[in-house]
């Protein structure tokens, strides 16, 4: 009979380390976000996405999470992050935390490239948020039904239904 030891801690080297040109990369019409911790890495207790907002692009409409908190870090660039209903510009090395249930949206209000990392804690499959996303935003005319479905199956929750789609109008 084998005994277990309850005494000692077994360790084990899991540990990654992802370089700035590794990770899968996803092109949302201009945005680009690219997988670096991802929910299958890290047993869907984190997720770390590096994104690329162009001049003028919409991130995410103000929108709200019930499982999950999320975490935005400026790399370059000034982020315009709302919350509720007021507005933050956020500059290199801001770091803003967004609990579960805070009404939040982002976007890039200025005519340079804003580059941020985004982390979703516990992530909750993103992956698959991120690539519904690619999905959905890639048809003509975008499908208001089926992009709230994806919302909602990836804890996402539109503040206002009527004005959830990332566009300018």
């Amino acid at each position: 009979m084998k005994t277990e030891n309850y005494f000692e801690d077994q360790l084990e080297n899991k540990a990654v380390i992802i370089s700035p040109d590794k990770g899968e990369k996803l092109e949302l019409n201009t945005i680009s976000i690219t997988f670096k911790v991802t929910s299958e890495l890290s047993n869907d207790q984190l997720g770390v996405y590096e994104i690329s907002l162009p001049p003028m692009a919409i991130g995410a409409k103000l929108h709200y999470h019930r499982f999950m908190d999320e975490t935005f870090i400026v790399n370059k660039g000034t982020l315009t992050i709302q919350i509720g209903d007021k507005e933050y510009q956020a500059k290199p090395e801001t770091v803003a935390y967004i609990p579960r249930f805070t009404p939040h949206g982002f976007k890039n209000d200025t005519n340079e490239t804003v580059k941020l990392t985004l982390i979703f804690n516990p992530s909750q499959k993103r992956e698959g948020f991120f690539k519904g996303l690619y999905e959905t935003l890639n048809e003509t005319p975008i499908n208001p039904e089926k992009y709230l479905k994806l919302y909602n199956k990836y804890d996402s929750f539109p503040v206002d239904t009527s004005n959830m789609i990332p566009i300018r109008e």
